[in-house]
């Protein structure tokens, strides 16, 4: 097993291109441990070298299918590259090892928005807390399946700060009507 403990002193310093050399020295080692592949492919990331996020992610989760931030990471390269339901599949497995992560959460909620999951989406939404984002997406889905809005809408609306997030969501499902008058809040 090659020496990683300059590692740390190379993460804070910044220092990619040594942290690179010896995550791939450690890497070619014999029983290289999942968090090799996977810091590898966090410095290849830091670096701009995104194409070989990937192949480095898919070894580490070879070695140990329950490392739950690889699962996000390989999550988030696939949905950088398009490819939704991989990326959706990846966040989700992500969010069976590790329910609290709210950020596997929050990107597993937009891109089943995003590919019109509606259960999906309501399921993504419970553990998340009540934001100007959340209530939109509560909106949206109720807007999108039939169901009554009028409360969403005037919650979602109320808020003068969340306002653009508001109008963002209102006008997703419009469908020809938006409410033109907002509330007076002063």
């Amino acid at each position: 097993m090659i020496d990683l403990s300059a590692l740390p002193r190379m993460l804070s310093a910044q220092d990619w291109p040594a942290a690179e050399r010896l995550l791939r020295r450690a890497a070619k080692a014999k029983g290289a441990p999942a968090a090799v592949y996977y810091n590898l492919a966090k410095v290849l990331e830091a670096q701009g070298k995104l194409a070989q996020r990937e192949t480095w992610l898919r070894r580490a989760l070879a070695l140990d299918p329950r490392h739950a931030a690889a699962w996000f990471e390989l999550g988030r390269v696939l949905l950088d590259d398009a490819c939704l339901r991989e990326a959706e599949g990846a966040f989700t497995h992500a969010l069976r090892l590790d329910p609290a992560d709210r950020e596997a959460r929050g990107l597993l909620l937009r891109l089943r928005l995003r590919l019109c999951d509606w259960a999906g989406a309501t399921e993504a939404l419970d553990g998340l807390p009540d934001t100007p984002q959340t209530r939109a997406a509560r909106y949206r889905i109720a807007a999108e399946t039939g169901q009554p809005t009028e409360g969403l809408r005037d919650t979602l609306l109320s808020d003068a700060q969340a306002r653009p997030e508001a109008l963002k969501a209102l006008t997703r499902v419009a469908r020809g009507s938006l409410p033109l008058r907002l509330p007076d809040l002063s």
